[in-house]
């Protein structure tokens, strides 16, 4: 990297709470709402996401102090290796890509599967099975077809990816602000009760479910090199995009538990489009939500698109990965061969069927988790061994925050592995787990006696 961006700087901060927040509201908060409410009850459920949401605060203030430091692109891939060096900086970014990676391509398939919902009967032309899932002609279709959009319309320059993550958001704010007001005017404090159900058991259910839900707020870091606004204020946005999201999901449960009761919760598989169609008159209300629910996809797949071609990008420029990856676009500057190859995957993964890909997102998450570990590790190694250096945005004046994130990150850590409400899957989550590790160790080698060290330059 050079002292002089070679992107282009067009990210204002509406893009930068887009991009974050909307990489964070996914389809979950569609399905996922009568659990948390079964699970723990309406306040338990609005408890646990603010004690997540809290751990999730904390973790952002590390990114936060380090993005405001250096605004680079690749974000872990810069700080990782000023405060751990080279195979420390390989071994984070690696883990973050491939978290990245495993969305894009799960919410090409998430898409068809929702597009279930308002088109019954659209699946045509059975194919195989595979994983335990059946493949159709028409819902693989669109998933793949969906896939080059999003990769064209990245490739196309950050400022169009910015825009269509700007305009879907309207439409996910629609769908919140009718579910909310119409659950305060036409649900029920009744249906709402009993507000806690199982205790801290019924609250922790729900709380394993945080680290999923809030994946995201780091895509910021990724795209620090085309954001057009103070440093400072990088860092001050990655955390109000945080506390956004708490709100978002704190706010869906109290909408949800509102409008429905413990019958139509139990026997409900999409339950706040399930409360919008009760509290809002008609089945347009629950209609509404869902096209939300698949703008929460579209914003995802985008904001974590942008991310993972990013840290590709960045490892490729430090001599980490083939050097092709590393260029960018004439006209748009964007890295396109960095989009081509996450793009790439995303088009092919609607084949594999939703039962391979949700091994993929698993797996994929742990890479996220330990990712911020060492991003965490990083802000105490840099406070440290670099006392002086420029922080425009500084989480306090210790480096408490940075133990803080760090501890958290090991405890979400260990909800992935074996005796966890989480854990992944053996063998086949695992076998992903240990097949992507062996290729990063592949290409460290090749990299290594292909170029030479890695280099990030000043």
């Amino acid at each position: 990297m050079s002292g002089t961006s070679k992107f282009e700087k067009v990210i204002g901060s509406r893009d930068v709470l887009a991009l974050a927040f909307g990489a964070m509201i996914g389809w979950g908060w569609v399905v996922l709402a009568g659990s948390w409410i079964i699970n723990a009850g309406t306040f338990g459920a609005m408890t646990a996401f603010a004690i997540g949401g809290v751990a999730v605060v904390l973790i952002g203030l590390t990114y936060a102090e380090l993005a405001a430091a250096m605004p680079l692109a690749g974000g872990e891939h810069v700080y990782s290796f000023r405060a751990m060096g080279e195979l420390g900086s390989f071994f984070c970014t690696w883990a973050i890509i491939f978290g990245y990676v495993s969305v894009v391509a799960f919410e090409a398939v998430a898409l068809p599967t929702v597009v279930e919902n308002l088109l019954p009967g659209y699946k045509q032309i059975h194919l195989y099975s595979f994983a335990g899932s059946d493949v159709y002609f028409t819902w693989a279709l669109l998933g793949s077809v969906a896939a080059i959009f999003m990769t064209w319309i990245n490739i196309r320059g950050i400022k169009n990816s910015a825009f269509l993550q700007r305009m879907v958001i309207l439409l996910i704010f629609l769908g919140g602000l009718a579910l909310f007001t119409g659950s305060f005017l036409d649900g029920s404090q009744a249906n709402a009760e009993p507000l806690f159900v199982g205790g801290t058991g019924g609250i922790f259910a729900v709380l394993v479910m945080v680290p999923f839900l809030f994946v995201g707020f780091d895509v910021i870091p990724q795209a620090a090199e085309e954001i057009d606004l103070p440093p400072r204020r990088i860092g001050l946005l990655l955390i109000l995009s945080v506390v956004m999201a708490v709100v978002w999901y704190m706010l869906v449960a109290l909408a949800t538990g509102r409008s429905l009761d413990a019958e139509a919760l139990a026997s409900s598989n999409i339950a706040a489009a399930d409360a919008a169609t009760a509290v809002l008159g008609g089945p347009w209300g629950g209609k509404l939500i869902i096209l939300a629910g698949i703008g929460g996809i579209i914003t995802s797949w985008n904001a974590f698109l942008i991310g993972g071609s990013r840290a590709i990008y960045a490892m490729a420029e430090a001599r980490m990965l083939p050097s092709f990856l590393a260029k960018l676009h004439p006209e748009y500057k964007t890295p396109y061969n960095a989009i081509l190859l996450v793009g790439a995957v995303s088009i092919f993964a609607p084949l594999l069927g939703r039962g391979a890909l949700v091994w993929f997102v698993d797996a994929g998450g742990l890479g996220i988790i330990v990712a911020y570990a060492m991003v965490a590790l990083s802000f105490i190694l840099l406070r440290r061994k670099e006392p002086d250096m420029p922080r425009p945005f500084r989480a306090g004046k210790s480096p408490w925050v940075g133990y803080a994130a760090l501890v958290l990150s090991l405890a979400l850590t260990l909800l992935y592995l074996p005796g966890s409400p989480a854990a992944l899957a053996w063998p086949a989550e695992w076998l992903i787990v240990a097949v992507w590790s062996l290729l990063g160790a592949a290409f460290y080698i090749y990299a290594r006696r292909a170029y030479g060290p890695a280099v990030i330059e000043p």
